[in-house]
């Protein structure tokens, strides 16, 4: 006989994530992990993810970590909350840069410069806080309700691409 231990799924999380792509993966895994825990769609969990890595990414590319002043070493703070309403937030936390975090418009062939896009696509708003110490967060309400699964195809079409495995291949190579 086995016996099943009820764990606790908590509302919210938050972690320090090495300021480049080593702990990207890691972050993707158990937000990934606690979001099925909790209950929300495969499609609310990959928006997610996928907003995940996109700060992440934004945050590594042109930010600063936190509390240090050099490009490469530290920390910055991914953080995700979804509240008593049922509305997931997600932000990441970096050092902040020199420039702001605004959506561009990159060239067809640009090989990056989209992410910003891809999150106001998938959010139902996001913005930018910066505290008095110079850390800069950017904070995501992924929509939760109504959502479809063929909502980011829809508005992001990508021949031949699941997200949602790629980023479970990427993880698996980390």
């Amino acid at each position: 006989m086995a016996f099943v231990v009820a764990q606790e799924v908590p509302t919210s999380s938050s972690m320090a994530v090495p300021h480049g792509p080593a702990g990207v993966g890691q972050a993707r895994h158990r937000m990934r992990a606690e979001l099925r825990g909790r209950g929300l769609s495969d499609a609310v969990v990959d928006d997610a993810v996928l907003i995940l890595s996109e700060l992440l990414s934004n945050a590594c590319r042109h930010g600063r970590p936190l509390g240090r002043t050099e490009i490469g070493d530290g920390d910055v703070r991914a953080a995700w909350e979804v509240d008593p309403e049922g509305r997931l937030t997600v932000e990441v936390t970096d050092g902040g840069g020199p420039t702001r975090p605004v959506p561009a418009t990159p060239s067809v062939t640009a090989r990056g410069g989209r992410g910003l896009n891809i999150i106001t696509s998938l959010a139902e708003e996001w913005g930018v806080r910066d505290s008095t110490s110079g850390e800069v967060t950017v904070w995501v309400l992924v929509i939760t309700e109504g959502h479809r699964h063929d909502d980011f195809s829809t508005r992001v079409a990508v021949p031949g691409l699941d997200f949602g495995d790629t980023f479970d291949a990427v993880d698996d190579l980390s």
